[in-house]
């Protein structure tokens, strides 16, 4: 880890290639696989921090790369395995009480200089993505979100946080309004008010698969 963190710091002040140190440092990461739980989630975190530390994404803008990684699993998959599968015969094991994983010898040596060309492509391939792909859409969503909320009030008056709760709703119901959310949440709402929204959120919003990223 000592070195994974020198690599890193001197590769930025080198001003290498932001996603060239992204995958070297993400997948440098995640073969060392230092903690019992969350080496996935900081994998990932460490590409958006990496990114972001370089200017690569702009300030403030969430770089949904994650989705691309997502959508590419088998592939990541294939690249994982691309050093792991020629590590794994040279560690010695065994499993622990809590299904954990014992390491017996020392196995430094084994991620130091390891081949990142195929990471490297495999990340330039889902920033590629992100950019033609995932961050247009993202645009046309928010759009057509605003769009929705506007036409809401225009309907009934409510809070932002209201409408939504009522897309949520509508998305998890294929863009109809539960017996639940309508006795409950939305109890307010008159069947014709219910239907005026349930039409609204199919004209500006049934053609999205996903809302917005939750990616930070």
């Amino acid at each position: 880890m000592q070195g994974l963190v020198a690599y890193t710091g001197r590769a930025l002040k080198a001003g290498l290639d932001p996603v060239v140190v992204a995958a070297v440092t993400a997948f440098g990461f995640v073969y060392i696989h230092p903690f019992e739980d969350g080496n996935g989630r900081i994998h990932r975190w460490l590409i958006h921090h990496v990114l972001g530390v370089t200017g690569f994404s702009a300030p403030g803008v969430v770089f949904p790369i994650s989705a691309a990684i997502l959508r590419e699993i088998e592939r990541y998959k294939r690249v994982l395995e691309s050093r792991s599968s020629l590590v794994l015969p040279l560690i010695e094991w065994e499993e622990t009480e809590s299904h954990n994983v014992q390491v017996g010898n020392d196995t430094a040596s084994f991620y130091r200089y390891f081949d990142a060309t195929r990471h490297a492509e495999f990340l330039y391939r889902c920033v590629e993505q992100t950019i033609m792909h995932d961050l247009p859409l993202e645009v046309r969503y928010l759009q057509s979100y605003d769009k929705f909320a506007e036409e809401v009030k225009t309907i009934l008056e409510m809070p932002d946080r209201k409408i939504a709760l009522l897309r949520d709703f509508l998305a998890q119901n294929g863009g109809q309004l539960s017996q639940r959310a309508r006795e409950k949440e939305f109890s307010m709402l008159t069947p014709e008010e219910v239907s005026k929204m349930e039409r609204l959120y199919s004209d500006l919003l049934g053609g999205f698969t996903t809302g917005p990223s939750s990616e930070g």
